[in-house]
């Protein structure tokens, strides 16, 4: 599952992008976060890629999930975000 790494300046219309488009290929995406400034630019991403999904008759889910990891020699708290889609009811 490929993992989409977002920052505080990613532009929420080019998460947006990347999200339809691997959710188109693969099915469902990742993306890390480290801080609550990232966090927001991912939510805001995915609400805009739900808008590119849902003429599609899909709807987009998201779990979230706490990951450690190591940045520049010291471990960081990420939030990652597994985004799939389901049938809309």
């Amino acid at each position: 599952m490929k993992v989409l790494k977002v920052s505080s300046t990613t532009k929420p219309s080019s998460i947006a992008g990347a999200i339809a488009g691997i959710i188109r290929e693969e099915g469902k995406v990742q993306i890390q976060t480290i801080g609550a400034a990232a966090l927001n630019q991912s939510i805001k991403g995915i609400a805009i890629a739900r808008g590119y999904i849902a003429p599609t008759g899909q709807e987009i889910v998201c779990i979230p999930f706490f990951n450690d990891i190591e940045v520049n020699g010291e471990t960081r708290t990420a939030i990652v975000l597994t985004v799939e889609t389901r049938a809309m009811t």
